[in-house]
């Protein structure tokens, strides 16, 4: 046995999604961190032990231009590349290899915190030291450091230093929910275990195991939906201890959920119910993917009116998007529906307040042990969103280390310059535009080679016919103006058309919530043609608007797969398709889905110049659609190259060139692909790209030249021999796919 002390800037304790992010983001800024997981592999629940897929803002393709960029968006991109048939092993070596990038990072695998070592009076505790065992090499490590930060899910380095706890559910009057139990109780959501199958391509038959549970005793058969070709994270309700101990009950927990699994296999099998003729069982999980235990009380509790009426906060942080996902307390043996969710009408804020510990100095959190109920924690604990919380944490440690304060301090004095830091870094925040001193950008002018013509789609693009059955609703940015549309129709008969604008409330949402104009227009009968509908509207500032077509009978419009930046297509209708699951329909988002027709546009003109698409969009903005897509779109790339340029009236001294360009955040990106997308690689990203900066001398120098690109950001050193520059400018003389270069951010960091 050995026994040794180590120091480190940063101690991160939990190697799940929320925990990776956050050793990654303060390592990147030049702390040295040590990451510390009690498990052979990282990832948490999403790691080939669990095999639960990566949800988060998109919520399965219910939100819109939600995914998450930032570390979690780099992941999601590389395991789309590497891992196109969402193998759970491939998975853990994305995010592995992440890890090992970073040279700040002294990762331990297998290496269990099980003892901390704090003082100071209750409320104001301070963490000296954690101790880890790793297992197999035989050795205890201390680990001292200034600031520490719980990434373990339950919570427990918190609990160990004397923090305050939330366990179970809070009572309705406490935080106003509506959701939530008239008097407080101490349960809470239930652990899974999934299970994989394979066909093997010959009949293979089933002995049950003496452990394995007769459902046919249980509500299971008539109460969920069981299908033989399903496996993996589809079996998501196998779920039970809620009215347990989730952490001291793991155990009996694990055995009842792998019997029910061994019985549900049965049923599958030898019920003469399923065509499984050639199916066998192939993997079960023996690590139950906990969901819920304790949330640390921080200096601010999320609550289920923030996540609905998704409030604004200056520290907010992170967002996310998962609806409010309660499930019975009773898991798999309750009658009801398997969960019952409650969306917000857009992407909702995370407080930073959320990720510090209100009692213990120089404790960060983030993931499962956040402060929040239990209702919001319904929306708050999936992993993307975990891990975009652990990237604000992380990113806040090392803003605090560089000031030398504490995490309250950061909020207190610095919060402003944390919003700043974390979208520099490109981290999945919404609503804050770069007001960073430091981007040289913001005082250049911007021009570009030209901008992509209109708002709507090329002319030119294949097109289909969508009889007008449901209402349709057309999302175009607005900037500054809207002054009318037209519209592709044909129709049987001599009739008219309803058409509507509608504002949808917050720069994020993407709903028709407010109705700001609407016409009739006539439509005769006939063969397509083009027909105006003058709807108008002008917002004080840039926003989205959703321009309504009313159902009409008889009436044909024109759908197209040339689906232009900013714009997306919604079908007033039902979209619910997982039957063990009651959702909500009174909020707007579920009654007008974008799933119908995702990646189609439909065909229409804009009929008043726009400057959505303009190249000074990727100067200052939010790096984010919000209030509108946020980026330049170049004309097509068929008519020569791109470029966008900054010129400065006083020379500059750049250190660094940073782009952001567009992975089209609409389409969402699941790490087990349960919603599969064709491409490797987003197609609306930049391939092949130039940066050059100009001398005092007017000569150009290039600074990097890129190709086959495939990541949202790329930072690019400018040697220093360089000195100062007059100008700044990107080439783009390939996309993946796209017609047209689209560049989010360009900025140029001194």
């Amino acid at each position: 046995m050995r026994t040794h002390t180590a120091d480190f800037d940063l101690v991160v304790v939990g190697g799940g999604l929320s925990g990776v992010s956050a050793a990654i983001a303060a390592a990147r800024l030049g702390r040295r961190v040590a990451l510390i997981n009690n498990r052979p592999v990282l990832g948490g629940n999403s790691s080939s032990e669990v095999r639960v897929w990566v949800c988060g803002a998109t919520a399965h393709g219910n939100q819109r231009w939600a995914r998450e960029n930032g570390i979690i968006g780099e992941l999601y991109l590389e395991n789309q590349y590497r891992n196109p048939d969402g193998n759970p092993v491939h998975w853990d070596d994305v995010v592995l290899d992440a890890v090992r990038a970073e040279p700040n990072i002294t990762l331990l695998l297998n290496t269990d915190v099980r003892d901390v070592v704090a003082g100071g009076p209750e409320g104001s505790r301070h963490i000296e030291s954690v101790t880890g065992w790793t297992m197999g090499a035989e050795t205890e490590t201390v680990f001292r450091a200034p600031l520490f930060l719980d990434g373990t899910g339950d919570g427990l380095i918190g609990h160990l230093a004397g923090a305050r706890a939330r366990l179970g559910k809070e009572a309705r009057d406490e935080f106003d929910e509506d959701w939530a139990p008239e008097e407080a109780e101490r349960t809470f959501l239930g652990s899974t275990l999934l299970f994989y199958t394979k066909d093997v391509g010959h009949p293979v038959r089933f002995v049950a195991p003496d452990s394995a549970k007769s459902i046919l005793d249980t509500p299971i058969p008539s109460s969920r939906i069981i299908r033989s070709g399903d496996s993996g994270a589809h079996y998501w309700w196998i779920e039970w201890g809620g009215e347990l101990d989730i952490v001291h009950d793991n155990e009996r927990i694990r055995d009842e959920l792998r019997s029910v699994i061994l019985g549900i296999w049965d049923h599958i099998k030898n019920s003469g119910e399923f065509d499984a003729e050639t199916l066998d069982l192939e993997w079960i999980g023996n690590v139950p993917g906990k969901r819920e235990y304790r949330r640390l009380v921080g200096d601010y509790t999320l609550h289920q009116r923030d996540v609905l009426e998704q409030t604004r906060f200056d520290d907010g942080v992170a967002f996310g998007g998962w609806s409010i996902d309660l499930h019975p307390t009773e898991g798999m043996y309750s009658t009801g529906a398997g969960a019952v969710q409650r969306f917000s009408n857009g992407v909702f804020e995370i407080p930073y307040r959320s990720l510090y510990s209100a009692d213990v100095d120089n404790l960060l959190m983030a993931g499962r042990d956040v402060s929040a109920t239990h209702i919001a924690f319904g929306a708050a604990r999936v992993m993307a969103t975990c891990a975009a919380m652990g990237e604000a944490a992380g990113t806040a440690a090392a803003l605090a280390l560089a000031h030398g304060t504490s995490p309250r301090g950061v909020y207190e004095s610095h919060r402003a310059e944390l919003r700043q830091l974390l979208l520099r870094q490109d981290a999945p925040l919404i609503g804050v535009a770069d007001a960073d001193p430091s981007d040289l950008a913001l005082a250049a002018r911007v021009s570009a080679s030209g901008v992509r013509e209109g708002l709507g789609p090329q002319e030119s693009a294949p097109r289909e016919p969508y009889p007008l059955t449901h209402d349709i609703g057309i999302v175009v940015p607005v900037h500054p103006h809207l002054d009318g549309i037209d519209l592709l129709v044909a129709s049987e008969t001599d009739t008219e058309l309803e058409v509507e604008v509608f504002s949808t409330g917050l720069a994020q949402n993407v709903v028709p919530e407010h109705v700001e104009h609407r016409v009739s227009v006539p439509v005769s009968a006939g063969e397509a043609r083009w027909v105006t509908a003058p709807v108008s509207w002008q917002p004080e500032v840039p926003a989205n608007a959703v321009i309504v077509v009313r159902a009409q009978p008889g009436v044909t419009l024109f759908t197209t797969d040339d689906l232009p930046p900013g714009i997306l297509t919604l079908v007033h209708t039902s979209d619910a398709d997982d039957q063990n699951v009651h959702v909500s329909l009174d909020e707007l988002l579920v009654q007008w889905p974008t799933k119908p027709l995702r990646g189609r546009s439909i065909v229409f003109r804009s009929t008043a110049p726009s400057e959505a698409l303009a190249p000074e969009r990727a100067v200052g903005g939010y790096q984010r659609p919000f209030g509108g897509p946020n980026l330049w779109a170049s004309r097509p790339l068929s008519e020569g190259p791109a470029w966008i340029r900054l010129d400065w009236d006083e020379p500059v001294r750049p250190r660094e060139i940073v782009l952001v360009l567009d992975d089209d955040p609409d389409v969402e990106l699941n790490t087990l692909h349960h919603h599969r997308d064709p491409h490797l690689v987003m197609p609306s990203l930049a391939r092949d790209y130039r940066v050059e900066v100009q001398s005092v001398e007017g000569d150009w120098r290039t600074v990097a030249e890129v190709a086959d690109n495939r990541r949202r950001r790329r930072a690019h050193p400018v040697a220093p021999e360089i000195g100062a520059v007059t100008a700044a400018r990107v080439t783009v003389t390939a996309t993946n796919g796209s017609p047209e270069a689209r560049v989010v951010a360009f900025r140029v960091q001194e």
